[in-house]
């Protein structure tokens, strides 16, 4: 068989040339003012165009051998049994959060009515599955600075009718996930970690997501990796994974991976339900499920930017470091992003809070920005319950909100993604340095040198 009718040497041929399309494609020079500096974006390479093609000419539509790849290589890296790939992270909360409603959890099912502490500072699809699945979401507070909750604000919480706690760490940092796990297996509570901004995110030297009973991942464009749209929900126990693999895959009793059959071996003899003996178990169904599955091409893209996940982790942290250094001389104004006790944040962004007291506001300090050609973004949803969607929401508020509040009207954040480079970062430093040394009518202070590591 010749080169051009063997379909391996094809696949390879092709497969180079898409290799040479990238290299081809060579960047140009950042122009500050005119190039946009974008808060986050994918970043990848001619190995993640190499991976979708190579699955595309597979033309294995659904899960296959990429998504399989993919969930090995997550659940080794988070040292966990269990990952199971979804099309978003919003499906992945959706999912952890109807899981723990299962009839075969018995008596510690979640149950319409029974309460879910959560933060009223955060993204809309951490709180919808709790409403979604009739329990009430339970509002706390967040700190300013690292807008996560203090164990105190879960605490104070608790009622008779808790039975969970489900909460994200926020762009990267961590609430205090050791003690509050310890806090949920005293009262016998489910703790599911959103870590949807934070994959590598370590508290007391543990990766986040493996505290908790279920942990959700997001891997749209903006997060730490990403698949275009994509999700993940990262499990410990074998049973509550497949509970979660039944809601993600229409509802079904069956827990075979695509391609397998009869995986319990009992496929032909078992009763389920007032179905007749015997009735075949891949269709059997156990719960009113949905399916939210992902695809091969997607997972072929996530496969090659997992390899990159160090690196990745990396870049922001020194792209925050870099901000954090600029920003410094102007904390009388503004209020910046820190990281609490225990704390090694895989940022997501640079939060800033402009102080009230500030000699300007924020959408003066955004538009300045923003005139410059530096994306921002508010912190979400700000305080959730005064968007129209909440509005006549059952729910409780433990303690205040006023931190929330502040944030709905003094905070945005702006990117620290591997994609930015040093002169991006020169260029956001100095549009702010700007603006607050003309707002604070007073002569400029001397700029703080980036750290030497900054990317050229």
């Amino acid at each position: 068989m010749t080169a051009m009718n063997d379909p391996k040497a094809l696949r390879q041929q092709i497969l180079q040339l898409v290799r040479e399309f990238h290299a081809a494609r060579a960047p140009t020079p950042f122009r500050p003012g005119e190039d946009l500096v974008r808060y986050a974006g994918r970043h990848y390479d001619e190995r993640e165009l190499v991976s979708l093609v190579d699955a595309s000419l597979d033309f294995w539509l659904t899960a296959g051998r990429y998504c399989e790849a993919f969930e090995s290589g997550l659940a080794e890296y988070l040292g966990l049994d269990h990952v199971l790939l979804v099309n978003s992270g919003s499906s992945a909360n959706l999912v952890a959060l109807s899981a723990l409603t299962s009839p075969k959890l018995k008596d510690r099912r979640l149950k319409p009515g029974d309460e879910v502490i959560t933060v009223a500072t955060g993204f809309p699809t951490t709180v919808n599955p709790i409403i979604q699945n009739r329990a009430i979401p339970v509002f706390v507070d967040v700190e300013l600075g690292s807008y996560v909750p203090s164990l105190e604000h879960i605490e104070a919480a608790l009622s008779p009718k808790t039975r969970a706690v489900m909460i994200a760490h926020t762009m990267g940092v961590p609430y205090p996930v050791r003690e509050v796990r310890a806090w949920c297996d005293r009262h016998g509570l489910w703790l599911i970690e959103d870590n949807c901004d934070a994959l590598g995110t370590r508290y007391d030297g543990q990766l986040t997501a493996t505290f908790g009973d279920l942990a959700t991942f997001s891997f749209y464009p903006a997060h730490h990796i990403t698949m275009g749209e994509g999700g993940a929900i990262a499990v410990a126990n074998e049973d509550l994974a497949r509970i979660a693999r039944s809601y993600r895959d229409w509802g079904r009793d069956c827990y075979c991976v695509g391609g397998e059959t009869n995986t319990c071996g009992k496929r032909f003899s078992q009763q389920f339900g007032t179905l007749p003996f015997g009735y075949d178990h891949k269709y059997v169904y156990s719960h009113v499920g949905y399916n939210l599955k992902i695809t091969e091409m997607q997972a072929a893209i996530g496969v090659a930017q997992l390899e990159k996940v160090a690196d990745f982790i990396a870049a922001r942290k020194r792209n925050h470091a870099a901000l954090d250094a600029g920003f410094k001389r102007h904390a009388a104004h503004l209020i910046l992003h820190q990281a609490p006790p225990k704390a090694d944040p895989s940022w997501f962004g640079y939060v800033v809070t402009v102080r009230p007291e500030a000699p300007f506001t924020r959408s003066e300090l955004v538009n300045a920005l923003e005139t410059a050609r530096i994306e921002t973004r508010n912190l979400f949803c700000g305080n959730l319950l005064r968007h129209p969607a909440y509005i006549g929401l059952d729910h409780r508020v433990a303690g205040s909100l006023v931190h929330s509040d502040l944030v709905t009207t003094q905070t945005f954040f702006i990117g620290v993604y591997p994609g930015l480079t040093g002169p991006m970062i020169r260029h956001v430093l100095a549009t702010v340095d700007q603006f607050i040394d003309q707002h604070a009518q007073r002569p400029p202070a001397p700029l703080t040198p980036p750290p030497p590591d900054l990317p050229p």
